[in-house]
């Protein structure tokens, strides 16, 4: 009867060992695409920033431009 005992309890340990062996894994798997979606995200963000400054600066020269042309029209008022 101890024998019995002795293999089942083996048996329940080494289940034991694979639930959490699996649930481990798991994990990992997660945190591997949380990771991956935080690199994503990132890399988003820094091209939405990329094109911001673009932008910003075509509105610049846009506004340089215009006001290089009322100093121009100005001048020829006077």
């Amino acid at each position: 009867m101890t024998g019995r005992r002795s293999t089942a309890t083996q048996e329940l340990q080494t289940l034991n060992q694979i639930f959490e062996w699996s649930t481990t894994m798991n994990l990992m798997s997660e945190e591997l695409a949380r990771a991956h979606m935080r690199s994503r995200l990132e890399q988003a963000q820094k091209e939405r920033l990329g094109y911001n400054l673009a932008a910003a600066r075509r509105l610049s020269r846009k506004a340089e431009r215009a006001a290089a042309q009322a100093r121009l029209a100005l001048a020829r008022v006077i």
